[in-house]
């Protein structure tokens, strides 16, 4: 980002100051990344009439592709929905197209309850057919395209992180589209639980998968049996960033499911959270147990579970299962599945 000399000038608030670091030629060079596709793929929609892009003309238009699961998009949230309450007065749409990466949120009943329990007011086309993520050539959740008033593609943001730089590039579009100055600060946000942001400082493991399809590091002898009940045990110790699941599993394409009570899976790890993609079995909520190196997690327990490691498996989405605070090291995370049929899809960190 150019620098701001405006902010050396007495007597200009910071809102002057912001106004003028997005009218800066060298900081609002936008190039023209071609015109929005159409919307006419969604399968459906939520908070709003079905869109279409020439519908949409005269607005500005900010486009984020997300599916309900994905630690990443979630930690971007309160951004976008801070963007979509500051700006829709001077002309902003914010769009969220949801395009699923696990089987269970292709059930748009799923989505409808994360868009209520997320506080996503703005539209949201679904798109479980990728009609949209494919006209618009996208490859990743999340990804933000923002569109100027003449339905132009004039910048791109694939990832968390440049918020101040993303919401820069608002304030230009709307200025060029007649909103004139666009009044107050950058946005504050206060995210809460798995919105905040990662201690990335700290983060030395990366997202993995459970189900057979995409994963890495499994560590129990043997290897995973692939769609049958299996009787599985874990090794006495594990390397960083390594797995394994004792008792008995059936390993899906997607998911692991637990067979068992007491069935469990254990994780080596060295970041600051640690969530879980779980979806509940047919019928009532099942109980899961975390134990952190052989411990109940106390203080470091995350928002889904109680400081004795106990969480409840009710509907299907992420569950932040640890929070550590202070110093962050490398642990063994053992997790308890204390009603079997729990599908389990997915582990990220933070």
């Amino acid at each position: 980002m150019a620098q701001d000399t405006s902010a050396r000038t007495p007597g200009l608030s910071i809102a002057d100051r912001l106004f003028r670091a997005t009218m800066h030629p060298a900081a609002a060079h936008l190039p023209d990344e071609g015109p929005m596709p159409p919307l006419d793929g969604a399968t459906g929609w939520l908070n709003s009439p079905p869109l279409t892009a020439a519908g949409l003309r005269g607005k500005v238009v900010l486009v984020q592709f997300w599916t309900y699961t994905c630690v990443n998009w979630l930690r971007t949230l309160p951004y976008v929905r801070a963007w979509a309450g500051k700006y829709a007065d001077a002309g902003l749409v914010v769009l969220g197209v949801h395009s699923p990466e696990f089987d269970f949120e292709h059930d748009p009943d799923n989505v409808r309850r994360a868009v209520k329990d997320l506080r996503i007011d703005h539209p949201v086309a679904v798109d479980n057919d990728f009609a949209i993520w494919r006209a618009f050539a996208n490859h990743y959740w999340p990804a933000l395209y923002f569109v100027d008033a003449e339905g132009r593609i004039r910048h791109h943001r694939f990832g968390e992180g440049e918020y101040e730089q993303s919401e820069m590039v608002l304030m230009r579009l709307l200025a060029a589209a007649g909103a004139g100055k666009v009044a107050g600060d950058l946005v504050a946000v206060d995210p809460q639980g798995v919105e905040v942001a990662a201690d990335w400082d700290t983060l030395l493991s990366p997202e993995n998968y459970v189900g057979y399809e995409r994963t890495d590091n499994f560590a129990s002898p043997g290897g995973a049996v692939l769609g049958t009940r299996h009787s599985y045990t874990a090794p006495d110790r594990l390397r960083l960033n390594s797995w394994a699941l004792s008792g008995a599993w059936t390993v899906h394409r997607q998911a692991a499911v637990p067979d068992e009570p007491g069935a469990r899976l254990a994780y080596r790890f060295h970041a600051r959270d640690l969530n879980l993609v779980l979806a509940p079995p047919a019928g009532d909520p099942a109980r899961v147990r975390v134990r952190l190196d052989g411990e109940p997690p106390g203080a470091a327990h995350g928002a889904d579970a109680d400081a004795d490691g106990t969480v409840t498996v009710a509907d299907p989405r992420l569950y932040q299962l640890l929070r550590q605070p202070g110093r962050v090291t490398e642990r063994t995370v053992e997790i308890t599945f204390l009603d079997p049929g729990v599908q389990v899809y997915a582990v990220t960190f933070g």
